[in-house]
């Protein structure tokens, strides 16, 4: 628990400092403000890996362990493309949103240890999780571009030259996030839904169950298919890319946390728990 509050509150004292530098654009600012989000997300890791040790399992087997490992997905996918693109914006916009899931998580009460049964140790499970996960933080900054893409599209149609169009990258610049980062994220999601069908194929007997969530995240991954042809095969890109990546962004919301909620069978938390 120290490891999660240690990297809260650093994830927290980034997301203010990367607020301040949108606003003065002091890179001393920035860079303070990506070490010390740097460090949350090492002793995040540090946590995660003791709850993987302790309890054998992927560390997400309750609505409040998902949220926060779906939170160092985003971080850590955001550092891994700040490597390639060095943009100091992106962190302004990826640091609270992923301290908003953390806060969340945090502040939800806290659930009892409870025994997890042989069946969720299963090495495809673990693959299944850690490769929807990971596909998920990277879909995140495909969202981000999106959303900042149609922002600055806005400010340039209105001519409202000198307010956020001067800290936000170029159009281009936008763009080549939205692709790479969406190349990137769809071959992780395919990979855990093939995994996902594999470990209910051991557990259930059966591939596929037509569970809320799998139909879903099933629709999840054709809107992402169908962006990612659009993307190879069409060459679409600018406004249309944008605003399929933010809408297929909040399809995957919506079966990741909706469908586990209030309509998915074995794929809710309360069976993990049992």
């Amino acid at each position: 628990l120290f490891f999660y509050i240690f990297s809260l509150f650093f994830t927290a004292m980034a997301t203010a400092g990367f607020i301040v530098f949108i606003v003065n654009q002091d890179k001393r600012i920035y860079k303070w403000s990506y070490r010390i989000l740097l460090a949350g997300f090492i002793a995040q890791t540090l946590f995660l890996l003791q709850q993987f040790l302790e309890l054998g399992a992927a560390p997400v087997l309750t609505l409040k362990s998902a949220l926060g490992f779906f939170a160092w997905t985003m971080i850590g996918a955001y550092l891994v493309f700040h490597l390639k693109f060095k943009l100091r914006i992106l962190g302004s916009f990826i640091a609270p949103l992923a301290a908003f899931l953390m806060i969340i998580s945090f502040s939800m009460p806290g659930q009892e240890v409870f025994h997890v049964q042989p069946a969720f140790r299963n090495f495809w499970l673990i693959l299944h999780i850690s490769t929807i996960f990971i596909g998920n933080g990277i879909f995140s900054i495909t969202f981000i571009s999106g959303v900042m893409y149609l922002t600055q599209e806005y400010q340039i149609k209105r001519k409202k030259i000198g307010s956020i169009y001067d800290r936000l990258p170029s159009l281009e610049t936008l763009d080549s996030i939205n692709h790479h980062s969406l190349i990137y994220g769809f071959p992780f999601m395919t990979v855990g839904i093939i995994t996902g069908a594999v470990f209910a194929q051991h557990l259930l007997g059966s591939y596929w169950r037509w569970d809320a969530k799998e139909v879903w995240t099933l629709i999840t991954w054709l809107f992402y298919a169908i962006l990612v042809h659009e993307r190879l095969a069409v060459g679409r890109k600018g406004r249309r890319a944008a605003i399929l990546s933010i809408t297929a962004f909040l399809l995957l919301l919506f079966s990741f946390i909706g469908t586990t909620l209030w309509l998915s069978d074995y794929h809710s938390f309360s069976n993990l728990e049992n």
